[in-house]
């Protein structure tokens, strides 16, 4: 097996296999191809080419999404690193941990007018868990050291000690920064400087000694929770908001007590992956009609809990945080093992646990309290349910009655990644199948990525994937198709409005040019030319006959991937969508 003959790069390549990183996603170059060289050779790495450095971010945080595993992500010097941060950015607000590897120049190179030259060193800083920045050797290329940075080898020191230092310090950085991406869950780099020559390689490593990286143990035991316990108990509403949850990461023993008391409201989002009969899983539907009623006041006030318990990572709903922070609750308690937002201005309490850990502590010392908050609210989303039924049969052809057919055709088990902006939004009014497991880049809510990190999901489901997306978010990440990685059961839902629809319902909507052009920004593009390029199977629809038609066979099995394009009218969506909070209020 060929090994690169740098000793950081064989350095580095043994604590990834020592801490089984196995993932690897590789966009080309040659500064580091020591490190292209010591992955790709050893059989132990999977190892994927992804040319767009952007892309391959969210391509790699996307498996980690699915794994809750580190997985690395590699590039070579200069602007390819600075495209990373979109995606590291998403994975230090989402949980991700990224294993960012950076091939860097070294220092005496960096501004002195050398091509794809940069300051590496602590570029995420603000963004990052952890900024290992590894010292570059001294018994590589040992005569080009001597030559430009003649200081780093002092005369009265020999070789071999000094690269013994230098390798004690690698060692701790890469320790420090792998243990923080498994023990965080945060998005860590690794900047690591190489010399030329950078391709020769040996058939055996340097590195003889036992890397032993001590990961500390994940379940830590729930601080005395009877105090809060007993507020619990003689409260009679407790509100519980979920936001973005993995499927399967709450004990449906705990979702049953929770769900089974009187005193306790449960809101979920789709991105919650929680299924209850007794839970509210479009909060807009809700707050939306109080907002626009004559008794605004005494309705919210109705609603107000005294305890707010939150769990999952960020969410969705403006109106749920508008609301929470204007009638604030006496208490919020958030359980996170490592963050707790004060996302409503009134956060009390942080227990820095494991949900289920939490929860098995906590449920079996409350009570049910007699009270009739959540089946006065239960009731309240019956009857906006049945409304919203009856909207969906009258309106036109237009983004609110497509996804209302999409979310009632997805198959019955299948993952779902849902793009940002109103492919969200839209989603969040309808309900999902309990079998389907759903994702979005809350970390960061930006529109980039999507579809790259659907594609590197995707890779690590046995079931099929669903993308849903937007056309500008699908455009924007169009080469998050340029890979070799497109299962034949991928699929793609591309709701194409064409522009940014979701600016047609925010404050500041007009009708000019400016706005068609700076903020919806307009186009008459299609999805036909991509999908050729990348022998992606193609259709388009754009009426309610043609719809229900193509759906009827879109998820059957296929040789290649599908895209469904389907055309709404931008002219109408904005209406449709606003007019349903009215006719839902309605008696």
């Amino acid at each position: 097996m060929k090994h690169p003959s740098i000793p950081s790069a064989q350095l580095l390549v043994q604590y990834c296999k020592a801490v089984e990183i196995s993932q690897i996603v590789i966009s080309p170059g040659s500064r580091n191809a020591p490190l292209i060289i010591g992955f790709t050779e050893d059989p132990y790495f999977d190892c994927y080419s992804i040319v767009d450095e952007r892309c391959a971010a969210f391509f790699a945080a996307g498996m980690a999404q699915q794994l809750k595993h580190p997985v690395v992500v590699l590039c070579t010097s200069g602007s390819a690193l600075l495209n990373y941060y979109p995606a590291v950015a998403e994975a230090f607000y989402s949980g991700h941990p990224l294993v960012i590897i950076s091939a860097d120049r070294p220092p005496y190179r960096i501004d002195i007018g050398d091509g794809q030259t940069i300051r590496q060193d602590h570029v995420f800083e603000r963004h990052i868990g952890y900024s290992a920045n590894l010292q570059q050797d001294v018994t590589h290329a040992t005569g080009t050291v001597k030559t430009y940075d003649a200081s780093r080898i002092p005369e009265d020191v020999s070789l071999k000690e000094m690269q013994r230092k230098i390798n004690e310090f690698n060692q701790e950085q890469l320790s420090m920064a792998l243990r923080t991406a498994f023990e965080k869950r945060l998005p860590v780099h690794i900047n690591v400087p190489f010399e030329e020559p950078l391709y020769n390689t040996q058939d055996h490593s340097d590195v003889q000694q036992e890397i032993n990286i001590r990961i500390a143990p994940k379940h830590k035991k729930v601080e005395d929770v009877s105090v809060f316990t007993g507020k619990w108990n003689t409260a009679k509403r407790k509100m519980i908001l979920v936001g973005v949850l993995p499927p399967n990461e709450m004990d449906m023993r705990w979702l049953d007590a929770l769900a089974g008391d009187p005193s306790v409201l449960i809101f979920t989002e789709t991105t919650s992956n929680l299924h209850h009969p007794n839970i509210l899983p479009s909060i807009d539907s809700i707050i939306a009609p109080i907002e626009e009623s004559e008794d605004k006041e005494e309705s919210f006030k109705a609603l107000q809990p005294d305890i707010l318990l939150t769990f999952g990572g960020l969410v969705v709903s403006k109106k749920i945080k508008a609301f929470l922070r204007r009638y604030k609750p006496a208490e919020h308690w958030h359980v996170h093992e490592q963050r707790a937002n004060d996302t409503f201005f009134c956060l009390s309490h942080h227990f820095k646990s494991k949900l289920n850990t939490f929860l098995e502590q906590f449920i079996p010392d409350i009570n049910i309290v007699p009270s009739a908050y959540r089946d006065q609210w239960l009731g309240i989303r019956d009857h906006y349910t049945r409304r919203r039924k009856a909207y969906v049969d009258i309106i036109p052809f237009s983004d609110m009655w497509v996804f209302d057919k999409l979310m009632e055709q997805l198959p019955k088990s299948a993952m779902i990644q849902l793009a940002n902006s109103s492919t969200v939004r839209y989603a969040q009014l309808f309900n999902m199948h309990n079998g389907l497991e759903v994702y979005c880049n809350r970390g960061t809510s930006g529109i980039d990525g999507s579809t790259s990190t659907a594609v590197g999901a995707s890779l690590h489901k046995k079931t099929p994937t669903v993308l849903i997306t937007g056309d500008l978010s699908f455009f924007y990440d169009s080469n998050g198709l340029w890979n070799q990685y497109l299962r034949s059961d991928f699929r793609i839902i591309l709701i194409n409005n064409g522009g940014g629809g979701i600016f047609r319902i925010l404050p500041g909507k007009e009708d000019s040019k400016n706005f068609r052009t700076f903020f919806e920004t307009a186009h008459e593009l299609n999805a036909k030319p991509l999908c050729e390029m990348y022998a992606i199977e193609y259709q388009l629809v754009s009426d309610k006959t043609e719809l229900l038609k193509v759906l009827e066979h879109f998820y059957e099995a296929s040789d290649r991937p599908k895209l469904l394009e389907i055309k709404t009218p931008a002219e109408v969506n904005d209406q449709i969508l606003l007019a349903y909070f009215d006719f839902i209020s309605s008696n």
